[in-house]
This record gives structure tokens, sequence and C-alpha cells, in this order.
């Protein structure tokens, strides 16, 4: 059993906004249990884990941030996101735009430096104001100084989990390629592509790899693989006990396991509204999918380390899936 991310609510704190002269203040860098920290705090470990896929979990609970790299947490911090009317949405967003110096096209030219997107909308991981209880207009604000260090890690296509609940990264490995028949002859191919080719890279300026997210709906009975933050191709999918949820699951690819001879992810189970209710991951909800051909060429043609599964009951296409329960994407043509 996965262990679950505290979620419980912590009060408002009563810290004022930490701004100086209309900025963000720079933050502190504490060694704290991350349910310890206070508003402007952050713990940051990268010894840790040096390389690997990375993710990123938001509690809004909790108002804080967990980032993991090859299923080890590596850094938190605190956070505060959208207030009352504006509230931050719920989902497994991916990375579609990083902006070391952006002002917002909606606010005012207000600065949103270190700036991460989430959504063309507007919603985004930057630095900002951190009262100690969400007060943002749908953003993750973050403390100054921790959001240059993550800056400094993320890729675009880097999956980010915001929700109300979820669990821990865990470790799975697949025997095969991914929603086949998990042919241990696929095995070697896919290992060989695996090991040539990097993660995307952190300046988005210089795209060795184009960041892969392949998003799986129960309810549209649809695998969607989207390249670079835009949707390239749509396939069916056959998924075995249809009235069994698959449950909200993300698994990311870290690579190849010669001992296991088969594929290791990083698995994430998650609950965008209920605190206290993420589902278990397991190897198991993978094993209940088939897609078909086109887009299991389209995904072994373009497979790399931190590759997203998501997995959905949620409708998830162009239609649904920027609706507040569930955002993967969007091709809103706003910005922020």
């Amino acid at each position: 059993m996965s262990k679950l991310l505290k979620i419980s609510r912590r009060g408002a704190l009563a810290f004022g906004a930490l701004m100086v002269g209309g900025l963000p203040v720079r933050g502190q860098l504490v060694d704290k249990d991350p349910y310890a920290l206070n508003p402007g705090e952050y713990t940051w470990h990268p010894e840790r884990a040096a390389t690997g896929p990375l993710s990123i979990i938001v509690s809004l609970p909790e108002q804080l941030v967990f980032v993991y790299r090859n299923g080890v947490r590596v850094a938190s911090s605190t956070c505060s996101t959208g207030k009352p009317g504006h509230t931050t949405p719920t989902g497994v967003f991916h990375i579609l735009q990083k902006d070391k110096n952006h002002h917002s096209a909606t606010y005012d030219e207000a600065p949103m430096p270190n700036m991460n997107r989430l959504t063309w909308s507007g919603i985004a991981l930057h630095a900002g104001n951190l009262p100690g209880y969400p007060a943002s207009h749908g953003c993750i604000r973050l403390p100054l100084a921790f959001s240059q260090l993550l800056f400094g890690i993320t890729h675009v296509g880097t999956a980010v989990i915001i929700a109300n609940a979820a669990t821990q990264p865990e470790d799975v490995v697949h025997p095969g390629m991914v929603l086949s028949d998990y042919a241990e002859t696929e095995l070697g191919e896919t290992a060989d592509r695996l090991n040539k080719t990097p993660l995307p890279a952190t300046t988005p300026e210089d795209p060795q790899v184009l960041p892969l997210a392949v998003v799986v709906s129960s309810a549209d009975k649809q695998g969607y693989l989207y390249e670079n933050g835009v949707l390239a191709v749509q396939g069916s999918v056959l998924i075995a006990d249809p009235g069994k949820p698959l449950g909200s699951h993300v698994f990311q690819l870290v690579g190849a396991h010669d001992g296991s001879k088969g594929l290791v992810w990083q698995a994430i189970g998650f609950h965008p509204q209920s605190a206290g209710a993420a589902p278990d991951p397991s190897l198991d909800v993978i094993k209940r999918i088939r897609a078909d051909n086109t887009l299991l060429e389209a995904m072994k043609a373009r497979l790399h380390p931190g590759f997203a599964l998501v997995l959905t009951d949620e409708p998830a296409d162009s239609v649904t899936r920027t609706e507040k329960g569930f955002v993967i994407i969007t091709d809103d043509p706003k910005t922020a």
C-alpha cells in the first residue's frame, strides 16, 4: 500500500504577505519536515537523486509542493494557490512553456518570475506572494529562491499533479511495451532506444527530445498522444472489465531494467477532489488496457525517459479536457 501524502487541512497562518516593494522575497532554505514549513520556507536536497525523470505534486489542502526525481523526494516548498472565485484547477498538467522573466498579460503586467506554464489560459508555477493561505488568481505561487531552483531542473513536458490527495511515487516494472500484449521480444528494441535517448532538455531553446505524454480515458475509450504539448495521434483502446474504474494514475517511464527484464515506471495515484482518497497505483490497471496499432506505433517511435502515461475515468477529449475536475492540457489561445 502506498503511503499517502499528508493532506489534512492546516489553518490559515497569520504571517502576512511575504512581499518587498511589490515583489516576492527570496524565501528561506530550511532543514525541516515539509509539514512543519512556514510560509516562504522550502527544502532542497538534489543530492538524494541527481538524475532521472522529474514529477511535481501540488497539495491544495496543505498548500505544499513536493518535487520527486526517480521517485525520491528531493525538494518541498510552501505555496499559495487560487483563492475562492479563482480556484486552482485540479488534475494532471504538463509544463507547456518556461519563461524566467514573465509578466502577466491579464493582471497589469504583474511580474511572474521563473514561470513554468501549465495552461495557456493562465495557470502556472511562479514566484509570488505567500501569505500562508490560498490567495492567487489560480496560479501556484512559490518562494523566489525555490522557484529559481525549480526552474533550473524542469523541462517542457514535466508532469505536474495538482490534487487534494496523492500517493508518493512507487516503482513498478512492466514486462514489455505498455498498452500492448507485453511481448518480451519488444523489450530489447525498446530498451536500446531508451538507453540512447536523454530526458527532454531543461532549456526550451535546445529541444533534444520532444516531451511525450499519452492520456487514456475509459470514458472516451480513446488514447491521446501529445508531443511537445500538441495532440499528435489519437487511437482507440480496449479496456478489460470495463465496468471497473481505472482510477486516476500517472505512470512515468524511468528506463529499462536489465535484471527484471522490463521497463521501470514511477507510479502515482491521485484524487482531484477528495482529501485522503487517492487510489493506490498498480501495474494491474495497465494490464487491463490494449491500444490500437496506430497509437502503439506512435508511442514506440517517440518513447523517451520521462514519458508520462496518464489514466483517467473522466472524458479527456478536446471538448471536456479543460473542465475543472480534469485538466491535462489546453489549446486556449489566451496567455497570462
